[in-house]
């Protein structure tokens, strides 16, 4: 294939290929939670972070990670202790993030407006070795939290109290997702872009949950459509000369929408068939939102 002469090109696959997997591994636990919107919010964070970079002269990659993280754990103490307030509070962290990157990049002596752009809406031509580099140590501490911590993050997600009287660190398992959170916001910030990225790690998990009804078939699916819709995404954009993120958004939205319509007529046909549900309150019978997934499920 022509595309696969450029390098730079080359690079930008692997990297959607990493985003495609790592966004869906962590976003069907904010889906859960129905903290949808988490992402978009440290993305806006992750933003100074990257103008961080610039202004000191390192990877913005790096610097992102750290000020991102960083504003994930106090995004999850502002929601664990917060009171009336507490959305207040989260909205002043948003907007001067935000506010911050934009100061920052504009004195930086390397950074400027055009670079500030990749970063928010994703550039195919501007992901380096040393990004895919940093990806790929990002997407394996994502891949590992997310696959090897399934069934204490799945009980958490689910009901925290639950969770709480069974003896899990609930707070510590908490940051630790906000973490691995902000993480996948950096992974994905070079292909999607921050301010799309928190699309990626939703709308793909919530086309899976219109066809699947465990929780370890709606992780697999979400990831194969995330990884289509990334990879699918980064080609058009190639071919068109168009921001990568906007084209993936928009490829997993019209997903969503096919698979909503499959499902749909034969949602309506089980739930005829279905028998009064059952009122147990056990882990093994609670079910994901969407998905009617189990704890049992989650044996992957």
């Amino acid at each position: 294939m022509e595309i696969l002469n450029y390098a730079f090109m080359q690079r930008a696959l692997i990297a959607a290929v990493l985003v495609g997997i790592t966004a869906p591994a962590v976003g069907i636990y904010l889906v859960q939670r129905r903290q949808a919107i988490m992402g978009d919010g440290i993305g806006h964070v992750a933003l100074t972070g990257v103008a961080l970079g610039f202004l000191t002269g390192t990877n913005p990659v790096w610097t992102a990670v750290a000020v991102a993280s960083l504003g994930a754990i106090v995004m999850e103490l502002i929601r664990s202790y917060g009171k009336t307030r507490g959305d207040l509070a989260l909205a002043m962290l948003f907007y001067g993030g935000m506010a911050g990157g934009v100061l920052l990049i504009n004195l930086s002596p390397t950074g400027s407006n055009a670079n500030l752009t990749t970063y928010l809406f994703g550039s195919i031509t501007t992901v380096s070795p040393e990004d895919v580099t940093a990806i790929s140590i990002l997407a394996g501490f994502v891949m590992l939290i997310t696959l090897g911590l399934r069934r204490q993050l799945f009980a958490v997600c689910q009901d925290e109290e639950f969770a709480r009287v069974t003896g899990l660190p609930v707070l510590l398992l908490n940051l630790l997702l906000a973490v691995t959170a902000a993480v996948t916001v950096t992974v994905a910030m070079r292909v999607v872009g921050l301010l799309l990225v928190s699309a990626l790690m939703v709308v793909p998990v919530a086309a899976a949950q219109q066809v699947t009804r465990g929780f370890a078939m709606t992780l697999v699916l979400s990831i194969a459509i995330g990884v289509t819709v990334a990879l699918s995404g980064t080609v058009f954009s190639f071919y068109e000369d168009v921001p990568p993120g906007a084209s993936i958004v928009v490829l997993a939205i019209g997903v969503f929408a096919v698979l909503t319509a499959i499902a749909t007529p034969l949602a309506r046909k089980r739930a005829r068939k279905t028998a009064a549900p059952d009122a147990s309150c056990t882990l093994d019978s609670v079910a994901l939102p969407g998905s009617r997934s189990t704890e049992d499920d989650v044996k992957v």
